[in-house]
Parts: C-alpha cells; sequence; structure tokens
C-alpha cells in the first residue's frame, strides 16, 4: 500500500459545500450587513428597516457565490492555483453582476411607487460590484494562507515522523548484522533464515512514518526479530505470546511493537545472566485493543540505561501522530518487572485503515 499523502493534488480552495463554510458565509454577509447599514444609516430608528435588506441582498450574493464554487470545485481543483484563484475571483464577480442586475429589473419593480433601490442603477451595479469584488479577494486570500500554512504544517509533520523512524531503523539494523555475521562460517542456514528475517524488517522500515500494518502483519514482524536474537541469545531468551482474536482490519504503525521488544531485550534479558521471558500480549477489550510487553530487570541493573529512551518515547510520538489522544502509550515498572501498554481504540484503527484505502 502506498503511504497516505496528505498534500496530494490539494488546493487551496476549500470544500465550499459543507454546513461549516456555508455558517462562515452566512457570518461574513450578516457582519458586512452590519458594517454597511453602520456607515449608511448609523444607529436611526430606520437602521434595522435597512439592516434587514442589506442581509438579506448580502446573503443572496454570498450563498449564491459559495453555490457556484462548490460546484466549479471538482473541475477547477486540479488546475494549477493562480488558475483556481482567477476563476474564483471572475466566478465572484460574475455572480455579483447576476444578483445585482436582478434585483435591479426584478425585484426593485415589484415594490410599487416607492423602490427599495434608491440609487442610480449604475451606482448600485458599481457598489455591489465593487464591495463583491473586495470582500471576495479578501476571502480567496485568506483560503490561500490558510492553504498553505497547513501544507507547511502537514509537511514537518511528515519530515518528523520520517526523522523518528529514521532514527529506530539504525537501532535494530546493526545488531542483526553483527549476529549474521557471527552465524556466517558456524551456521549458514541459520545466517540465511535470518537474512531473510532482516530483510522483512528493512522492507518495513522503509514503508514510511505514515504506513500502517494489519496486526498480524507487526506481530510476524516481531517473531521474525525474536528469530534473529534467538540465535544470538540461545536459551538465555523465552517468549511467551497471549494473542487473542483482534478486528479484522485494524491496523498500527509499522515497526510499532519491534522496538519495544528490542527494548525489553536490551534492557531485560541481555543483563541477566540467565536470561528470562518476554510476554506478549493481546486482546481487544471494551472496543480498545490492548497489547502489553513485560520483561524481567535484574535490580543490579536498575537504572544503568535509563538515559537510552529513544525507542520508547519515538514510539509514543508516532502513536499520537497517528490516533491522537485515542491512542496511549503505558509504562508499569517496578524492581523486577517492566512492562509497556498500548492501547488504541478499535474505531479509530479502522478509520485509519479505511483512509489509507482512500488514499491508495
Amino acid at each position: 500500500m502506498k503511504p497516505t499523502d496528505i498534500t496530494e493534488r490539494a488546493t487551496f480552495l476549500p470544500d465550499l459545500c459543507g454546513v461549516r463554510a456555508i455558517f462562515g458565509i452566512v457570518i461574513i454577509g450578516e457582519l458586512l450587513a452590519v458594517v454597511l447599514t453602520l456607515v449608511s444609516s448609523g444607529t436611526t430608528a430606520a437602521a434595522l428597516d435597512r439592516l434587514s435588506l442589506i442581509s438579506l441582498y448580502t446573503q443572496w450574493v454570498g450563498l449564491s457565490g459559495a453555490a457556484v464554487l462548490c460546484l466549479l470545485g471538482r473541475w477547477i481543483n486540479p488546475l494549477p492555483e493562480s488558475v483556481v484563484a482567477v476563476i474564483s475571483f471572475l466566478a465572484i464577480v460574475s455572480v455579483a453582476t447576476v444578483i445585482s442586475e436582478l434585483a435591479w429589473h426584478v425585484i426593485n419593480p415589484m415594490t410599487g411607487v416607492d423602490p427599495l433601490i434608491r440609487i442610480a442603477h449604475l451606482d448600485f451595479l458599481a457598489r455591489t460590484l465593487g464591495i463583491s469584488a473586495i470582500v471576495g479577494a479578501m476571502v480567496l486570500r485568506y483560503f490561500y494562507v490558510q492553504h498553505h500554512w497547513k501544507l507547511r504544517t502537514v509537511s514537518e509533520a511528515q519530515a518528523r515522523l520520517d526523522a523518528l523512524q529514521a532514527r529506530i531503523r539504525p537501532h535494530f539494523f546493526f545488531n542483526c548484522m553483527n549476529t549474521i555475521a557471527s552465524l556466517t562460517r558456524t551456521d549458514p542456514r541459520a545466517a540465511e533464515r535470518a537474512v531473510e528475517d532482516l530483510a522483512d524488517l528493512f522492507r518495513a522500515s522503509l514503508g514510511g512514518a505514515q504506513s500502517l500494518a494489519s496486526f498480524d502483519e507487526e506481530f510476524e514482524l516481531v517473531r521474525g526479530y525474536l528469530n534473529i536474537e534467538a540465535l544470538r541469545l540461545g536459551d538465555r531468551l523465552q517468549v511467551k505470546w497471549a494473542i487473542e482474536a483482534l478486528p479484522a482490519g485494524a491496523r498500527i504503525p509499522l515497526l510499532t511493537l519491534q522496538p519495544l521488544v528490542e527494548n525489553a531485550i536490551y534492557h531485560g534479558i541481555e543483563p541477566l545472566p540467565g536470561g528470562g521471558l518476554i510476554e506478549i500480549s493481546a486482546v481487544c477489550r471494551n472496543a480498545r485493543i490492548e497489547i502489553s510487553i513485560a520483561n524481567p530487570v535484574s535490580s543490579a541493573n536498575v537504572g544503568k540505561h535509563r538515559g537510552n529512551q529513544l525507542a520508547l518515547e519515538n514510539v509514543k510520538q508516532r502513536l499520537a501522530a497517528n490516533f491522537g489522544a485515542r491512542g496511549a502509550i503505558e509504562v508499569e515498572a517496578s524492581e523486577q518487572r517492566y512492562q509497556v501498554n498500548i492501547t488504541v481504540p478499535v474505531a479509530a484503527a479502522l478509520t485509519e485503515l479505511a483512509d489509507a484505502h482512500h488514499h491508495s
């Protein structure tokens, strides 16, 4: 699956068909009506009547312009930004022209002897076009600045995620290479299997910081890594799996669990002369997927590697980047046991899957 690119084919013109966009246009139109009323009528008794008429007119122009841009959006969005801006501006001015002519030639004569519009035709048209052009240009400029701010934010977040994952890769790569090098002469078959497991891990690491994997795929990568470490540690490394059935299609960021398992080996198994047991469990409970990785801790080794929290912090930040507050990682530590718990809501995991399929 291709990593999701949020910026792909994005334009600064937002979706003007949604409720939020319509609400924003109504607010802008009403504020404009208030300003125009205060300028022309102040706070006199006739100001409320004038405000109602100007509000009706500004809403008519604003919502009609938004409707036209909504219809044009699917056709002009693939075009360059400058072309989209010009077409959008011309569409706003054209809509304002049509509505001003309708108001003058259709609505105004219907009021009888006392017309609603008490200025000359060209003056009315010029005022409508001038205000529409100014407000339209300001709104389009706001859309442009907001769009590029979002692109910059997304780009920085993507670069940060890529940097986080790049810092995880060497953490396991060099350990694996040392193990393989030691086996090339003594056990070529084991070295070959280790190379295959390492290739799977390295292929996963090239998947991108936003790539998602099913839990089965993630557990398989962990098993491959443990196979390599088992060649190095032998009987000192024992693993107990307790994986219950998880929802089909639920996903997690690639290489979320492997760095934590490596930490369990580095901090828990290696310092113990007799090794120890790593427990990996996963369960779906109350619409939440809960995964735990536990390892023994030597009391003599407590605090020895306290400064090396890189993998744990990176995984924490990647979970936050993909799931926000919906994903969590917690640590339970004692003198004999160290356990990392990861929690991901099932709905969030499935939503990320749907979004990834949509953009793939």
